[in-house]
């Protein structure tokens, strides 16, 4: 239970961080980040480990989690995590879950009537369960006066009905019927393209590779930056070694080039990088290293007492 979140204010843009989940996703190094060596977890254990990876158990932990975004006096939530009493016959670490995180949600002084937008950076299992609610025996909308912003190339590839091929094989099986369907059947998905610009403060690019309509939120106010990258960023390691795929990435060619040119760009415009799942620190502003990249700084939250 977590009911005191964690605040970062970026100019006019707050940051606050939503959690859900916090542990073991019961896979090692070496089965989640098949591109990873043994030798560099080791080589980087002394800011791995305890948040990204158990050296006693060799077991990579992550973060489920939300990140709350206040601009312009709008509610924006970006991704929403794993969901609550959901069916995940082939995720069973994600399945039937019963979680704190609308209380979490409450803790940050809001409803879920009071969410504006919801940005999911693409639709694995994980990003947009609580997308829906349990009503009764039928899944609702959780934010019923948001829209929800998803990229059209992940809400067609995703859609069953067009059968396509993936990955995950069953992995995410009954998702899209119950955290999309519904959403998309009462009106209030708005399916976008290449860009998508929020507000003054934010704006939405494709970033594919992880999957198809994968996409990253660019945030700029008053000097400062950050992108929120979700997946194409999953663990610590992949800043040190970029090369580095999850299992999970659909098009592994393309999702190393698109992790290249974002932490680029963090690099150089001393932007923070908000990956979906890193536990501890959350953030953090990166730097060059010859062809790779480093952890420069870890981001400061504040407790919102």
């Amino acid at each position: 239970m977590d009911h005191n979140p964690e605040q970062l204010i970026l100019g006019d843009v707050s940051v606050t961080r939503i959690k859900e989940f916090y542990g073991s996703v019961e896979m090692p190094p070496g089965q989640f980040f098949p591109d990873s060596q043994d030798g560099t977890w080791d080589e980087h254990r002394d800011w791995l480990a305890p948040d990204f990876w158990n050296p006693k158990t060799n077991e990579c932990h992550t973060a489920i989690q939300s990140w709350l975004l206040r601009s312009e006096g709008r509610n924006i939530l970006v991704d929403t995590g794993v969901g609550n009493h959901k069916d995940r016959p082939y995720a069973p670490l994600w399945s039937r879950l019963d979680t704190d995180y609308l209380a979490n949600l409450a803790a940050a002084g809001l409803r879920p009537e009071d969410i504006d937008i919801v940005v999911n950076t693409h639709l694995h299992i994980d990003h947009f369960g609580w997308n829906t609610r349990l009503d009764g025996r039928d899944w609702v909308p959780t934010f019923p006066n948001a829209t929800y912003l998803i990229n059209r190339r992940d809400f067609d590839f995703w859609d069953p009905a067009n059968e396509n091929k993936s990955v995950l094989g069953r992995g995410n099986q009954n998702v899209f019927e119950d955290s999309v369907t519904p959403v998309h059947r009462a009106g209030l998905t708005h399916l976008w393209e290449e860009t998508y610009r929020i507000d003054k403060n934010l704006r939405l690019d494709l970033a594919p590779g992880h999957t198809p309509g994968s996409s990253v939120l660019t945030l700029r106010s008053r000097g400062d930056q950050a992108l929120f990258v979700g997946d194409l960023v999953h663990t610590a390691l992949q800043i040190a070694e970029p090369e580095t795929n999850s299992c999970f990435c659909e098009d592994p060619a393309q999702a190393r080039v698109t992790r290249y040119e974002l932490l680029g760009r963090a690099a150089e415009d001393n932007a923070l990088v908000f990956p979906a799942h890193f536990g501890g620190q959350g953030a953090a502003e990166v730097a060059r290293s010859g062809s790779k990249f480093a952890i420069k700084e870890w981001a400061a939250f504040s407790r919102i007492s």
